[in-house]
């Protein structure tokens, strides 16, 4: 099992989001369930097959939170080491084709959210500027090519 890395406030959400499937949608997939088997014989209700399958997802959804959550490690952003890019560091680059300045900050794959500017560490652009230094320049493989990106910045 590997290590999720998560900050403390996400780590929360998905144990929340986990009594939420536990305690809500797990009693709502019975009942449909329970429903569905009051309208007749089983072998040509789509209507129960749909319940029964829906709930297969939901317990696998379950299955992996609680996965995500038992190997989940808290990372503290006031000791990460900003002498190189990490996860948790706030990293400005300057893509050398475009000459365009962006900030991403390296967080987990639970917490990337490309809108708020937080790329997965385990994402090309995440990798590729990982154990960078301020001054080196990352090549990046991304599905267009290769990128440049020069590191201009490291901050937490």
């Amino acid at each position: 099992m590997s290590v999720l890395y998560v900050t403390k406030d996400t780590l929360e959400q998905m144990k929340e989001e986990l009594i939420r499937m536990r305690t809500v949608d797990r009693p709502a997939a019975a009942r449909a369930i329970a429903e569905a088997r009051e309208k007749g014989d089983l072998k040509e209700n789509a209507e129960y097959d749909a319940a029964k399958e829906s709930q297969g997802i939901l317990e696998a959804k379950i299955k992996k939170l609680e996965g995500d959550v038992a190997s989940a490690r808290i990372l503290d952003a006031d000791s990460v080491d900003t002498s190189k890019v990490s996860i948790l560091t706030r990293v400005t680059v300057v893509n050398l084709n475009t000459k365009k300045e962006l900030t991403y900050q390296i967080v987990s794959e639970k917490e990337a959210d490309l809108k708020a500017n937080k790329i997965s560490i385990t994402s090309p652009i995440g990798k590729g500027l990982l154990g960078k230094v301020v001054g080196e320049v990352a090549e990046v493989t991304v599905p267009a090519g290769v990128v440049k990106f020069k590191i201009e910045n490291i901050t937490v």
